[in-house]
């Protein structure tokens, strides 16, 4: 198939691309400058300049396509990206893979995708795209909510890794909160399978949530940082005003919410393996510790 892409030069879609390519796929990746283009070109795919929110580019795009990935969601993109996604797919049965977000669903200690939601006002805009790509009619729209995203070194955990330590003999990492809460993982190799697998395979209507179900709790993972790094007086908690202030309301929030889920939709129904390393082995030996020498 000849796949239209979003978020190709990303975090995600640095690795949702060239799986897409292994599976045999065509991709036409969507980017915003000759920068990005230079970059999904060299990787083997088709480059369109152009700007996510313009609404008649991507509809033609899509309909030019056999199915959509999008991973360069926001709220004022989705709001745009979206309506025209499905004008340019209406009808086709074709498959159209949008992106959601595991803090949709609050805290909670066995999220599954019959969960009630309760996002925190950082994602709330969500729902509203989602509904419309999963009521589509004539188009195969599935949802993958990825948990955390770790590997290679980048993403949220390095919130955790370049933490500021405390001053004196034996300085410690500050945590986010008091880091009793638990974060769902997934490795970003093993979420770029799961794309994959639901654009060739996902039911129309179905949103699948990615996780490892490693759900390690943010004290476990600052000890493991901490150790890592050599620091001899471990991890502090922090108030969450005190996180507040040096990351933000809005992300401290989401990122105070106490989650585990366990990927299960997504292992029965599409046969989905994650077998990545898990997050607290990245942060001691993997990509995120620091160098050896």
């Amino acid at each position: 198939m000849n796949i239209l892409l979003t978020g190709a030069t990303g975090f995600i879609g640095s690795s949702v691309l060239p799986r897409l390519l292994d599976e045999g796929h065509t991709v036409t990746a969507l980017v915003r400058d000759e920068e990005k283009a230079a970059v999904v070109r060299s990787a083997g795919a088709t480059a369109l300049v152009g700007d996510a929110a313009d609404a008649a580019l991507v509809e033609r795009a899509a309909r030019e396509s056999d199915g959509v990935i999008h991973l360069a969601s926001s709220k004022h993109v989705d709001a745009v990206l979206v309506p025209a996604v499905l004008a340019g797919l209406a009808g086709s049965g074709a498959p159209f893979v949008h992106t959601g977000g595991i803090w949709t669903y609050g805290s909670s200690d066995d999220i599954t995708e019959l969960s009630p939601v309760a996002p925190p006002a950082l994602t709330a805009w969500r729902g509203t795209a989602e509904a419309l790509v999963l009521g589509a009619d004539g188009v195969r729209g599935t949802v993958i909510v990825p948990s955390i995203v770790y590997g290679h070194g980048k993403g949220l955990p390095n919130l955790i890794v370049d933490a500021p330590r405390t001053e004196g003999a034996a300085p410690a990492l500050r945590l986010i909160g008091d880091g009793s809460q638990h974060w769902a993982t997934v490795h970003v190799d093993d979420l770029a399978a799961l794309y994959v697998l639901a654009l060739e395979h996902g039911a129309a209507g179905s949103v699948y949530i990615g996780a490892s179900g490693h759900n390690p709790t943010v004290r476990e993972l600052g000890e493991v940082a901490a150790e890592a790094a050599a620091l001899a007086g471990g991890v502090v908690a922090e108030s969450a005003e005190e996180t507040a202030a040096r990351i933000g309301e809005g992300l401290t929030e989401a990122l105070l919410l106490d989650q585990q889920a366990g990927g299960a939709k997504a292992r029965i129904d599409l046969g989905w393996e994650p077998n990545g390393p898990a997050l607290t082995e990245e942060l001691l030996v993997g990509s995120y510790a620091p160098a050896r020498v």
